[in-house]
């Protein structure tokens, strides 16, 4: 096989991507971002991937979350940092119910193209090309607004550079401080619909003041005031990645400069496309989306050409089929692994098959589908003897509307008050930080089982 160029790709078939009018303009573009900075570094791309291996390993648990499309006109300080926060708790939960470290990676810096079911939208009447992401064109429905605009990518480069830069000061800076963010969780225990949670919430006091008592608190563990935070995105839009992607002088590797990890989707995993031809040449770890139509033939495929030398981290499947139909499709999936001596990280995505249209006319996604596709998971994972190794969330800070359900019971009628996605439905603050307290009860549970078949 000869050797991979950052180009490749454009030689197979492309699909989910803009056509641009002005090749001249998106030339220039594409010369301006290759002289950029890479927005992350290969020494970081390769520590996330051995965390990914242990989280595949069942020795730590992944919490991949934040927004279905980020949006240039909601970019602000507030609102990274709010979905920073919701994560920190989220993941204090998790490890507590796991027992072993949480990996966090955001949706975020990068998220900022969409797949979409069909290349033309229709109002009125009125056909224009389908709304791609802030990074392609405008969500307005005008003919100007729908026009694939190269210069977008700079924006979203600009942007994508800035929330790495605050997401690192958090990281970094004394606000990840594990006595903060149980403070924060206790405050959403303290409300009468979320006693429940309140016994875990007083476990996790105990034992931070028991660290206290034994001389381990944040004034001497570092540890215990930082955190490692990875970004993440759907690798769609391939000009981009290509102009972001830079060869790592200590390995000679290329990294895609534009996120720690990157995944392909649903809609673009063709095994001789242009997605995965892009996907397998780059040093950083990569996720596959498995819906329901991924066969066994095609798995077994796309594992040889993404990890062909079978790395730990490298290759995480993140299982998306809807509530009630894991285990219909995972079962066979598992088999598909095991059959190939493949080496993966099995994740849930609970949110993308479970998308409904409500009666009030707004996308949503009902909070107890997303919890029992999660339970799901977890219970084949159980069956099959093979590990669980994390959660994938489109969730946000904000105490948006967009998914019903949850402690506070957002209801259909409800959904507009608070809807602000750009693209689908993401679980509020609440709602994201309840169903952590739910998956870290499925993890405590496992633990269980575990310890008992190890000693039985």
């Amino acid at each position: 096989m000869t050797e991979w160029q950052k180009t490749d790709w454009r030689a197979k078939p492309r699909v989910q991507m803009p056509e641009y009018t002005d090749g001249a303009a998106l030339a220039a573009v594409e010369a301006q971002l290759a002289k950029y900075p890479p927005l992350v570094f290969a020494g970081e791309a390769r520590k996330l991937k051995a965390q990914l291996g242990a989280a595949g390993r069942g020795e730590a648990f992944l919490l991949q979350g934040g927004d279905c499309a980020e949006a240039f006109d909601q970019f602000s300080a507030d609102s990274i940092r709010d979905t920073f926060k919701v994560m920190l708790q989220m993941a204090m939960v998790l490890t507590y119910g796991a027992k072993v470290p949480v990996v966090k990676v955001g949706r975020m810096a990068g998220q900022f193209a969409k797949p979409r079911s069909a290349p033309v939208e229709v109002k009125d009447g009125v056909e224009l090309p389908s709304y791609r992401g802030d990074i392609v064109n405008e969500l307005a429905f005008t003919p100007e607004a729908r026009i694939p605009d190269p210069r977008r990518m700079l924006q979203a480069y600009t942007q994508a550079a800035a929330t790495l830069n605050l997401l690192r000061a958090f990281s970094t800076g004394g606000y990840a401080d594990v006595h903060k963010v149980h403070q924060w969780t206790l405050g959403f225990t303290e409300g009468e619909k979320a006693a429940k949670y309140r016994d875990m919430a007083s476990r996790i006091t105990d034992t931070l003041d028991f660290m206290k008592a034994a001389g381990v608190d944040s004034d001497h563990a570092h540890t215990l005031q930082t955190v490692d935070f990875y970004t993440s995105h759907e690798s769609l839009l391939l000009e981009y990645e290509e102009a972001l992607c830079r060869l790592d002088s200590t390995s000679g590797k290329w990294l895609a400069g534009s996120g720690h990890m990157i995944w392909i989707g649903d809609r673009t995993r063709q095994p001789d496309g242009a997605h995965v031809e892009f996907a397998r040449g780059v040093l950083n770890p990569v996720g596959l989306k498995c819906g329901p139509t991924t066969t066994a033939e095609d798995l077994k495929v796309l594992m040889a050409k993404l990890n062909p030398h079978n790395e730990a981290g490298r290759l995480t499947l993140i299982a998306r089929f809807g509530a009630g139909k894991v285990a219909e499709h995972l079962p066979r999936l598992i088999k598909a692994v095991r059959e190939a001596g493949a080496t993966v990280t099995w994740v849930c995505d609970p949110m993308h098959g479970n998308t409904i249209k409500s009666g009030s006319g707004y996308k949503t996604r009902p909070f107890e589908l997303v919890l029992r596709e999660v339970q799901e998971f977890f219970a084949v994972h159980n069956a099959e003897g093979t590990v669980p190794g994390g959660v994938h969330f489109e969730m946000t800070g904000q105490d948006v509307t967009e998914c019903t359900g949850g402690v506070h019971a957002v209801s259909e009628e409800d959904l507009s008050d608070r809807y602000h996605t750009a693209c689908d439905p993401r679980l509020n603050a609440t709602q994201s930080l309840e169903l952590a307290f739910l998956v870290a009860e499925e993890l405590t549970a496992r633990r269980s089982v575990v310890s008992d078949a190890a000693h039985g």
